[in-house]
């Protein structure tokens, strides 16, 4: 009998039993979630209190706080069977992902373990799917075929492999089944060897699986770069990394401890459901933007998708300017100000409450004078920190006597007093008195404790304006970029380029800004970030593990063109023993065609490899005019529908995106920006810095023109729109074509003069 007809009835089977323990499990959640209603209406019925009878007061609380631990135990048993609901229906969609079969020492006959993002076991106790993080599927992961060893809680055991398959099943059904030596983690490349599984794909697929390993498995680096051409499967690489990191240090290491800095939120959304998949809760995701706002509170921050839009109109002074402040040069100016800073120029700040000084910058700066100056800046600020919270508590004291405080204590409701209360008792009506207006009070000065707390009494923005004023480059006027600050700070906006330099500078003088509970900070598309802003992020989680990840085809580190010259350049940076860099050079998201167009682009191209998936060969289409271009824009997209959910038209900047957008208004396209968090199906517009990590079944690129992308600058931007299309890519031309595109190998890519749809 075949034997996937076979694996597909025990799937059934499984899933039968599923939907039955499905059942079984809805039915308690029904009457679960009635019980926690009526204990709940209870409490709302019995949270009654008086207030002028002391016994009277006591035994209503301690009945209030009987029922409360019966609403909270009614909850918590709610929420443990609705997760059981949520984990059995995605089981029910794809039970499991991985069989082993193994034969133990002293058993007669072999053993068939299923391995799901789960355990499952039938009404008998029968083990159907085995958890991927139990001790036994270890084998899975770690094993090749032959004798190997694993870890069980009672030691070590040994077993020997014979079989490893791996699964694609979707909504009950198996998409693709075969069988391998190592364990294949990315789905286009299990996709490959489920529709050709000869000897020649399954070498190319176990040379790249060998490498990904490598990337997935080293626990060693304390940095770990990995250059990889566009569609090698980095992205894929660092997320099956990010679930074996949770899985082999599951003991130490929880997902909240690991940190993914991502390009864009479209891209965040596009990856946020890979851990959840597995079984894990995901890991801290957010944009470096998203990082710097919520490290500056109350300054907009520039997004790398402003930082984008406004390169492109950049002076040569403004670039220099920029390059400069995301320098390491830059980095090492602020430590060095720091150091030599004398206290009469920290910039001291008042704190201020109710439009009224609390604390005078005179009366803040007197008390850090009191410490020695041998010592730090930072030493001294938490010193000073530490004796304005020494009287603000004396403040707090002498307001608690005042009528304000006794009237809003005597006005307090019966819910606020719990509140406030707890469970504590008190010797006396003072006592009791006391500890509630002390609560009112706290509560009203929270924000001169805020204040306190996060170092506002220095103003760091003037001391960085008061940095920029020290420094002297002929070429540069240093005044007038305090300036151009100061201006921007008027807005409360920051420049990307100033926003790791004040932080730092910020975190040295206060001693604050550093994080240590972090383990492990991942870096995607590391190439647009400035040497200044990985500085900042390795000085912000200084005992976390990096890992970056990128494609210096795609620019940014416009300084270093050979990877191991970057390795060195971080290694120095970061100052860390063990680093380590892995290059993946062959391409295997989109056909061999587009992969040798898009590398025939640069000049070291002939590295990339392709992937020995063939389809059609990229067209380019010259339109004399913009009506002509419009009407073949048009046409293309409803030919391409016919064929692929999404169709992704990707231009130079947003407003050549909202220029398509306007053209094609009747075809529905969805114009997305830097706020999208979702890629919708049909056509898509957008400029190619939002498409950055993602790809699309068809891919347009729009007005390839000579006048368009004439200059070299624009080399790296032609190459990563080409790469990111699977299957189709089509490229518009308004006039001559670029000769970026021209000067390669006419036979790399097909040409028409107008678009016949007919084909």
């Amino acid at each position: 009998m075949d034997e996937q007809y076979q694996e597909q009835q025990r799937v059934n089977h499984v899933i039968e039993k599923i939907g039955e323990q499905k059942q079984h499990t809805e039915e308690l959640y029904e009457k679960a979630h009635k019980e926690t209603s009526q204990v709940e209406q209870n409490y709302s019925q019995n949270a009654k209190v008086n207030l002028i009878e002391a016994d009277d007061r006591i035994e209503t609380h301690a009945e209030i706080q009987q029922q409360k631990g019966l609403v909270a135990r009614a909850v918590e048993n709610e929420s443990i069977l609705k997760r059981q609901i949520d984990e059995l229906d995605d089981l029910q969609k794809s039970p499991y992902f991985g069989r082993i079969d193994i034969q133990d020492e002293d058993e007669d006959h072999p053993e068939s373990l299923y391995i799901g993002i789960s355990s499952f076991a039938d009404r008998d106790g029968n083990f159907l799917i085995y958890d991927w993080r139990a001790p036994i599927s270890s084998i899975y992961y770690n094993g090749t075929l032959g004798n190997v060893t694993y870890d069980t809680p009672a030691g070590s055991m040994q077993t020997e492999l014979l079989k490893k398959r791996q699964f694609t099943i979707n909504h009950g059904e198996i998409i693709h089944m075969f069988d391998t030596n190592e364990t294949v983690g990315d789905e286009l490349l299990q996709q490959a060897l489920g529709e050709q599984n000869d000897e020649h794909m399954r070498n190319i697929v176990s040379t790249i699986q060998k490498e990904q390993n490598d990337i997935i498995r080293d626990v060693r680096s304390d940095l770990l770069v990995v250059q990889g051409v566009a569609g090698s499967g980095k992205t894929s690489a660092i997320l099956q990394r990010i679930a074996f990191l949770l899985y082999h240090s599951r003991a130490s290491l929880d997902a909240d401890e690991i940190v993914l800095f991502s390009p864009n939120r479209l891209y965040s959304r596009y990856i946020s459901d890979v851990l959840p998949s597995l079984g894990e809760r995901n890991m801290r995701q957010l944009t470096l933007a998203e990082f710097f706002n919520r490290r500056l509170e109350g300054m907009h921050v520039q997004t790398l998708f402003d930082r984008f839009e406004n390169q492109q109109s950049n002076s040569k002074v403004e670039q220099k300017i920029i390059d400069f402040k995301e320098g390491q040069t830059f980095i090492d100016l602020i430590q060095k100000y720091e150091k030599e800073l004398p206290t009469a120029k920290i910039k001291f700040a008042n704190i201020n409450y109710q439009g009224e000084v609390f604390f005078a910058k005179d009366e803040i700066q007197s008390i850090f004078e009191q410490f020695p100056q041998s010592m730090r800046i930072k030493e001294r600020t938490l010193k000073t920190k530490n004796e304005l919270i020494k009287r603000l508590k004396k403040r707090v004291d002498s307001e608690i006597k005042k009528d304000w405080v006794q009237n809003q204590i005597n006005q307090i409701s019966e819910e606020k007093y719990h509140e406030l209360v707890g469970r504590r008792h008190f010797k006396s009506y003072d006592d009791e008195n006391y500890f509630i207006g002390r609560k009112i009070v706290d509560k009203e000065f929270q924000i001169i404790d805020d204040a306190i707390f996060n170092n506002y009494f220095i103003d760091i923005y003037s001391q960085y304006a008061a940095f920029l004023t020290t420094l002297s480059n002929a070429d540069i006027n240093w005044q007038q970029v305090a300036k151009a600050f100061n201006a921007n700070l008027e807005m409360h906006y920051i420049a990307l380029e100033d926003a790791a330099p004040v932080m730092l500078l910020r975190d040295l003088l206060t001693g604050s800004g550093t994080n240590r509970k972090f383990q492990y900070v991942f870096i995607d598309e590391m190439q647009d970030y400035s040497i200044a802003q990985l500085m900042y992020l390795k000085h912000a989680f200084p005992r976390a593990k990096f890992t970056l990840l990128g494609d210096s085809e795609q620019t940014l580190f416009k300084d270093v063109t050979e990877s191991q010259m970057l390795l060195k350049k971080l290694k120095e940076s970061f100052q860390v023993k063990r680093a380590n860099l892995i290059t993946l050079n062959r391409s295997y998201r989109s056909t061999a065609q587009i992969t040798n167009f898009a590398a025939a682009l640069l000049p070291d191209g002939d590295k990339i490899q392709a992937f020995s998936r063939e389809g059609a060969l990229p067209t380019v289409i010259i339109a004399d005019n913009q009506d002509q271009a419009t009407r073949d824009l048009r046409r293309l997209c409803q030919s391409e529908l016919k064929d692929y959910g999404t169709i992704a038209i990707l231009t130079k900047n947003m407003e050549e995106s909202e220029h398509v957008s306007d053209l094609l208004r009747d075809l529905n396209p969805s114009l997305l920006n830097d706020g999208d968090r979702s890629l919708p199906k049909g056509i898509v517009v957008l400029p190619i810095y939002l498409a950055k990590g993602l790809e699309f079944d068809s891919v347009i690129a729009y007005n390839v023109s000579e006048e368009n992308f004439g200059d070299q600058f624009w080399r790296g931007t032609l190459y990563t729109i080409a790469s990111r299309a699977m299957h189709h890519l089509n490229l518009i031309s308004i006039g001559d074509v670029s000769k970026l595109i021209t000067n390669i190998n006419s036979d790399m890519f097909g040409i028409q003069r107008s678009f016949d749809f007919s084909k």
